[in-house]
């Protein structure tokens, strides 16, 4: 065989493995739960659980060694607290729906889902301000008023950036980037607002209830 007859056995082969590269897709992102999201989503929410335990810990234990009346100024008022409670317990299930339609292919429908856990979400933080700008008092007027703000505001944080993350999304369904087969980044970041969920539910038990279960704390 001659190398005219070489070239012409060799360049088919090559000419069809250039064609298989180029209609190859490229890959579609991270693979469900074991994608390295997933565990660095883990460590965030251990570490991020340890700190609001620390500092609930830190309120209770100061509450054992206060002899003052706790909360100071009596009883909290609960009509903002559980209005928030509220919004963020149905952005919760507006974000779980919106997982829910990325998955079944419907973008639409998860755009729609995905705002409206944004808006909720962005309520809650500002009822928030509001109820910290009806306080009589703020971080540095007593234990109890150190406490209360440091709690909420970390919460606070915590929400803020809930919410970019939601902004977030809600950029890359609009692109293209999170589909049917590619929702990975999507369900770690639903959960994230799931996580902020949770531990609100553990804040506003701690500040806002148990001064009714256990006579005002005083």
């Amino acid at each position: 065989m001659n190398d005219t007859a070489v070239l012409n056995v060799v360049a088919p082969e090559s000419a069809a493995r250039d064609s298989i590269a180029l209609d190859t897709p490229l890959p579609v992102g991270s693979a469900g739960k074991l994608s390295s999201g997933w565990f660095g989503l883990i460590a965030l929410i251990v570490t991020e659980a340890a700190l609001f335990g620390y500092l609930l810990f830190a309120y209770f234990y100061l509450y054992a060694q206060n002899r003052a009346a706790w909360p100071p100024d009596g009883l909290p008022d609960l009509r903002i607290p559980v209005i928030n409670t509220a919004l963020l317990l149905g952005s919760s299930v507006l974000a779980w729906l919106a997982e829910r339609a990325v998955k079944r292919g419907r973008r639409t429908a998860a755009l729609v889902w995905t705002g409206m856990a944004f808006i909720a979400g962005t309520l809650f933080a500002l009822m928030q301000l509001g109820e910290w700008h009806k306080k009589t008092y703020d971080l540095t007027s007593h234990v109890y008023g150190s406490l209360y703000f440091t709690i909420t505001g970390f919460h606070l944080a915590h929400v803020v950036v809930g919410l970019g993350i939601l902004l977030l999304l809600m950029a890359w369904i609009a692109f293209g980037y999170i589909e049917q087969r590619r929702h990975a980044a999507f369900t770690i970041g639903v959960m994230y607002w799931h996580f902020v969920d949770a531990v609100w539910l553990a804040v506003f038990t701690s500040l806002y209830l148990t001064p009714y279960l256990f006579g005002g704390l005083s």
